[in-house]
């Protein structure tokens, strides 16, 4: 061995003993690193303290915001963030009709690019954003569920004004119902801006039928390709959903006096009666009478308590948090207490979580491109805000899974072997070497990235001791023992398969 290389594992060998004091089980780490996208040094403090049963109830029911005060200001401070999307639309929408004004040529052209790109740039906050959230949130059962959620119902950015919408998306729509009601989520979702641009509800009229959202709402969403649905129920569904859409324009409507009393306008969401069926429905069986959007929800009621529907969720959410072939009893036991609750998410989690299956998986699912990469900055930087987030926006897209970016409604693979090819291992290890050794432009301090600060990040602390040092296998430990600094040890480490697997 290099003389480098046994100085360097000298140095390493100093610090266990103190680092395994207050030491939790194998079993717990495994547990953590499945509830949480993996232990910083405040998750495993926080687990210490309260112990598995009274972490678990404070991550199902949080009662707070954990952003450090920090990390809060920065994604607060994203023009996305800080301007409400019905101010930020008429500023769009204001915007393009001064550029319709311009006369052809090159000015107008590159107006339309300028506008465009502010777009972009609005759409990568957001994804910024939602990468800040899942790596220093320590709710970090609810920032797992805002992505899953966020990947259930997927939207996609380059559509239309969609990009524009995508922060508010996350933040109002998402976030606040990850761990509510599963009513409450599609009824949010259904009313989302964003969702109703991407699926084409907008132009969904009593006198021109579209059934896309109609159509994925019953198949994605909620009751599953087999949910016991038929192509007459969409047809019905999306009749229901007549009128449901967008005030993009800003102009007053003209409602008949005897509809008025039925017109809603929520921000940029309305229900249009000019645009609505108000004829009877039959949708799965039961008669809707023609209303407001009182039918609306009336339908949604009625979908949600269908028992494909605790089948179809509690499945979706088993191959996620446990295999990509969940127990039939597990998901059973899961949808029974989806109907028992009336669809309360974060009693179906707990249901998974304290499931004898769930024990059994631990360690053995590959982590998605999310999970990596939340994981290996949460160990790298234990907490430490990174002024500048742009290289996690790239390197989550380069990982094939960048939020927002589906461009199919049924969002980025869950199954493990979708995130497990030699492309997807090589691009890991070139990030785990960026990462590792500090040369990613996280620290930059302006635009240009001719000012940084920070350096490469020290990965062996008190918590790699105590969650993943116990882990690793032989050939790992032969690989870490090659390295020849620790830049390169850290590097090793992110890209080993103890560290690729939760």
């Amino acid at each position: 061995m290099r003389p480098l290389a046994v100085a360097f594992l000298l140095a390493l060998v100093a610090l266990p003993a103190a680092a395994r004091d207050d030491a939790v089980s194998n079993e717990d780490i495994a547990w953590l690193d499945r509830v949480t996208f993996s232990a910083d040094s405040a998750t495993l403090a926080r687990f210490r303290e309260l112990g598995k049963r009274r972490f678990l109830d404070e991550q199902l029911h949080p009662k707070q915001d954990a952003l450090p005060a920090d990390v809060r200001a920065q994604i607060d401070g994203f023009d996305a963030m800080k301007t409400p999307s019905a101010t930020l639309l008429a500023q769009v929408r204001d915007q393009y009709r001064q550029i319709n004004d311009m006369p052809d040529g090159d000015a107008k052209q590159e107006a339309r690019k300028a506008l465009q790109k502010q777009g972009n740039a609005y759409a990568q906050e957001a994804q910024a954003s939602e990468l800040l959230h899942a790596i220093y949130d320590e709710n970090q059962l609810r920032e797992q569920l805002v992505w899953f959620w966020l990947n259930h119902f997927s939207v996609f950015q380059d559509k239309g004004r969609v990009r524009w919408l995508v922060a508010d998306y996350a933040q109002n729509t998402i976030r606040p119902h990850a761990l509510g009601k599963f009513r409450d989520l599609v009824l949010a979702t259904l009313k989302s801006p964003a969702m109703l641009e991407y699926l084409d509800n907008a132009q969904n009229a009593r006198d021109k039928i579209n059934e896309n959202y109609a159509r994925e709402l019953m198949e994605l969403h909620t009751l599953g390709v087999d949910g016991g649905y038929t192509q007459a129920d969409v047809q019905n569904l999306a009749r229901v959903l007549t009128g449901v859409g967008v005030d993009f324009d800003g102009q007053p409507r003209k409602i008949r006096p005897a509809l008025q009393p039925y017109y809603l306008h929520e921000g940029i969401f309305e229900f249009n009666p000019n645009r609505h069926d108000f004829g009877d429905k039959q949708l799965l069986g039961a008669t809707l009478h023609g209303g407001g959007f009182d039918e609306v929800e009336k339908a949604v009621d009625l979908i949600v308590s269908q028992p494909a529907c605790a089948s179809f969720v509690s499945t979706r959410l088993a191959k996620y948090f446990v295999a990509d072939d969940p127990p039939p009893e597990l998901v059973k036991a899961m949808a029974r207490t989806f109907r028992r609750t009336d669809g309360d998410i974060a009693a179906v989690v707990k249901t998974m979580l304290e499931s004898k299956a769930f024990t059994a998986s631990l360690g053995k699912r590959y982590k998605d491109p999310t999970q990596f990469l939340v994981s290996a900055m949460r160990l790298a930087y234990d907490g430490k805000p990174v002024p500048n987030p742009r290289p996690l926006v790239n390197w989550i897209g380069q990982l094939g899974q960048a939020p927002f970016g589906r461009i199919t409604p049924d969002g980025w693979p869950i199954a493990d072997s979708e995130w497990s090819s030699s492309g997807q291992v090589a691009k890991r290890f070139e990030i785990a070497r960026a990462i590792g050794s500090g040369a990613n432009h996280l620290f930059d301090l302006d635009e240009e990235g001719k000012r940084t600060r920070g350096g490469f990040p020290q990965l062996t602390t008190p918590t790699y001791y105590a969650t993943i040092e116990p882990t690793l296998g032989p050939k790992t430990r032969d690989a870490l023992a090659q390295a020849t600094s620790q830049q390169e040890w850290n590097t090793f480490l992110l890209a080993s398969p103890e560290f690729n697997y939760r």
